[in-house]
Formats: structure tokens, sequence, C-alpha cells
């Protein structure tokens, strides 16, 4: 879509909304930012705007006037695209893009995309590094901090640009095609906003929804739900598998991580030469190697990529020692199946601190999961009593309640004996009592190196 002169209606004054501002401005579009918050001013807004003039801005209730006098709403993924000023939109018969689709629409060059319910971030930094060590120009953007909408407007035929894409960021594709796409997993997450597993399913897999025949996704082999879902698939299918020896694709062979394709197999790394921790993690470098062989980097690449690569902050990040107690950070661990592979990497007996925002997961599986590996549970935030019934059903009880991450980190220190490991990782999002899971995991490393 040409958007010069185009009205254009911006929901959401986040880092995902200024972003979309920023692009449009480039586009000489009319530019509307709107946000439901009453309580913010222009004034407020206009300090994350490197340039504000030409931009109009609307708080609290969103007029009808402004909803006839749009061409297009670009809607920042964090809004639910059921929100009722959305549906007033869609029904006045308004186009509605996310931010990912006008990047996409600016962009230029060769895009590699990346969803799943957990390794996003660690696959997609993996997969920035080879390409960087390839090719000469290469964004990583979306949902890993940056948006795809700061770079797309710069890029060129050249720009190689590794995205990680959420479902909330799916939601709102029309046009968006990857050159090469992933989906890592697909397991229960956000269903306060996806309502049904197969819902979140279906907004995962259509981050295939455009590619062609010729074009490559990266599929979890050993996810009953993706082999299930890939079978709807058009493009061209490359699985990796931690479990099963494959004809083609990526596999776990003992410790060696295998290329195989066109009858001949290939050792690309194995799992002593990454600095990785966890079997979720070798799924993640098997990932990356698909992507990257389908990118045309040369292996001997690849596999040096992988030596260097070091673990992504907050996600099992190793903190520091303490009495021979290690401290781990996984604030990155906001969902049952996260933190479940969390527990699975420790090696030592282990204090558990988790808890949080309520995205009305269960959290059944995540306690049959701790086996005779977590010792305590150290439990705070808005799921606290939940996760405990929960616990003590399965016959869990070694539980402390506490009411802030101060005092979670104080506790778990006094119960960890010689030889343990303090875990946060929360099996639950930050906003109950964060602005983030980055603030969350930041604060955790303060008050254990306070220790």
């Amino acid at each position: 879509m040409e958007l010069k002169n185009k009205k254009v209606l911006v929901a959401g004054s986040g880092k995902s909304g200024i972003g979309a501002v920023s692009l449009l401005q480039k586009t000489g579009a009319d530019i509307t930012l709107y946000d439901g918050n009453s309580a913010l001013t222009e004034e407020i807004v206009k300090e994350k705007l490197d340039n504000s003039e030409g931009v109009k801005f609307v708080f609290g209730e969103l007029p009808a006037e402004v909803i006839k006098n749009t061409d297009l709403m670009v809607l920042s993924p964090g809004i639910a695209i059921d929100a009722p000023f959305v549906n007033e939109v869609r029904d006045a018969g308004v186009p509605i893009w996310g931010e990912i689709e006008l990047a996409y629409n600016a962009a230029k060059g060769k895009l590699i995309a990346i969803t799943g319910t957990n390794g996003k971030t660690t696959t997609t930094s993996l997969v920035g590094e080879i390409m960087a060590n390839y090719y000469k120009k290469v964004d990583v953007v979306g949902n890993i901090g940056n948006p795809y909408t700061t770079t797309a407007f710069e890029s060129d035929e050249d720009t190689v640009t590794v995205a990680e894409i959420s479902s909330f960021q799916l939601e709102t594709i029309h046009d968006f095609k990857p050159d090469v796409s992933a989906v890592l997993n697909i397991t229960p997450d956000h269903l306060n906003r996806h309502y049904t597993m197969d819902n979140y399913a279906n907004v995962k897999m259509s981050i295939a929804k455009n590619q062609d025949e010729n074009q490559v996704i990266v599929l979890n082999y050993e996810d009953e739900i993706i082999r299930e879902k890939a079978s709807m698939l058009k493009n061209k299918i490359v699985y990796f598998s931690s479990k099963n020896k494959l004809d083609e694709g990526i596999f776990l062979d003992g410790d060696n991580i295998v290329y195989s394709a066109d009858g001949k197999q290939e050792i690309i790394t194995t799992v002593f030469d990454t600095s990785l921790v966890g079997i979720h993690n070798i799924e993640n470098i098997m990932a990356a190697i698909g992507i990257s062989i389908n990118m045309g980097v040369p292996k001997d690449v690849i596999r040096q990529s992988i030596h260097d690569f070091k673990a992504v902050e907050h996600r099992i990040e190793y903190v520091t020692t303490k009495d021979d107690v290690i401290y781990y950070n996984d604030s990155k661990g906001t969902n049952t199946d996260a933190s479940i592979k969390a527990i699975e990497a420790m090696s030592r007996p282990t204090i558990l601190i988790a808890g949080g925002y309520d995205k009305k997961s269960e959290f059944d599986e995540w306690v049959e999961a701790f086996g005779d590996k977590i010792k305590t549970l150290v439990l705070l935030g808005e799921t606290a009593e939940k996760i405990a019934e929960t616990a003590k059903r399965h016959g869990f009880d070694n539980i402390i309640m506490t009411q802030s991450l101060e005092e979670a980190v104080k506790v778990s220190a006094q119960n960890a004996e010689p030889n343990y490991a303090v875990l946060l990782s929360p099996a639950c999002a930050s906003w109950d009592m964060f602005d983030s899971y980055e603030q969350r995991g930041e604060l955790f490393k303060h008050y254990v190196k306070n220790l």
C-alpha cells in the first residue's frame, strides 16, 4: 500500500506505536497517535518521539469522527484485536495492520521470521549472530526488543532481517512473507488473549501462510501440534528433532548434531561445543542450523558461530555463586513450559522462585516436573495461592509464601544448603509486580549480588 497522504491511526503509544509513527513519518502519511489511557498528555508522549511535528494525538475514548476519517489503523501488539475500539474501526471498514505488517510493507532484502512459545529470543539472537558472521548488513528485530519499524525503511536489497515474532504480532499480518520461517514449539500460553489452544496454534502457524512451495519453514518434529498443523502448509518443511533420526533435516545423534539431506549426513557441531545448557537449547541450535543452511550460510560459519555464542540474558542466566549456592536468572520463563525446561536444565538440588501475573495457565504439569530436584518452592505475585494449591494437590508442600522478590531472594538464600541452586523461573508473566520480565530479572540479580 502506498502510504503517502494516507490518514493512518496508530493505536498504542508504547515502543511499537512509537516505532510505527517514526516509520510513517518517513512515508509522508498523515498520522494520528491514539492511546486509550486518558491520563496521558501530548507532552508525555511527545517526549518519546524524535520528531512530533505534524502528529495529532487522541487519548481516552476514540471519537467516531476520527474513525470515519481513517484510511488505515496500525495496531500495537499489546492491544487485543477484539478490543471494543478495534471492533469499531473494523466495522467501519478500515484495514487493520500490525506494526510487523507495516514494517514489511516498507522493508527490502531477505527476511527470516521466528516464532514459538519458547526459545524465540535465544534462537533469534543465535541466527542473528550467524547471519552477521556471513552477511554484511543484518538487522535483528521484533519481539526481541528492537521494533521492526525502526530498521525497515533503511533496509536495502542486501539486508538480511532476522525477526522474532510473537503470536500477538501474527494476528495482524496480511502480506507478510518471510524467505525462511520457523516455529520452534507450541505449548499453552496467552490463552487469556487467544482463548483456545487451537486458535493459538493457528496464529503461530500463520507465520507461513503467504510462503510459497519454494520457501522453507523450519519445524520441531517432536511437537505433536506442529506436526498436525504442518499438513496444511504448502511450503517446504525442514524438521529438526531431539529424539528421532531424520532422513531429511537436523537431528541429535548421541552428542552430535547432524544435518541430513539428499542421502548424506554431516555432523555440524556437538552438545559440548556450546555454552548453552539444556535440551531445549539444543533444539534452538538445531532450528538455527536449519534456518542458516537454508539462507545459504556455509556450515563452517554456522559451526563457529554456535561455538562463540553466549546465552541470552534472563534465560537460565548464571548470576553468581555464594556459599557454594549457584543463582540462576530465568525471568524470561514466563510460562510453565519455559520454566519446566529451566528446571530440567538444573543439575543440583534447587530452590525455585515462581509466581506472577495470571495468564489463566494451569500448573499441574509444571509441578509434576519438579521430581526430586525442587526442594523448596518460594512463591510471590498474583498466582501464588493458585500455584500453592496446585502443588499441595500433587503432594508438594514445602512452600514459602513471600510478598516481594527481595524477600523471596533472602528466604531462598536462608534455606539453600551447599551444592544447591536457586532458580528464578516464575512460570508467569511479570506484569502484576514489574514493568517487564527484564526488570524482574535485573532486580533479581541486584538482590542476589547484595546478599
